[in-house]
């Protein structure tokens, strides 16, 4: 498994102070996508819907609307 590419603008353009570290999106040679993000999910796994989950080696990260809304172009229909 490898990062093919970045869904979206780098941090940078999108006004990261640092211009490094800021949540990001990435397509996965597997055709997964990896989420950099802050965890939550202490604070928001009680908040899952009845007909929601997650596996013991998962976690809920959030990520900025901006950040999804600006890699909307680059996500595959399919």
């Amino acid at each position: 498994m490898k990062i093919e590419r970045r869904l979206g603008p780098p941090p940078a353009k999108r006004g990261s102070l640092s211009g490094e570290t800021c949540p990001d999106i990435f397509e996965l040679s597997d055709g997964r996508f990896a989420i950099i993000g802050s965890e939550a999910t202490e604070a928001l796994d009680a908040e899952l819907p009845p007909d929601a989950s997650r596996g013991e080696d998962e976690r809920i990260v959030v990520i900025s609307r901006e950040t999804l809304i600006r890699a909307k172009a680059d996500i595959p229909d399919a």
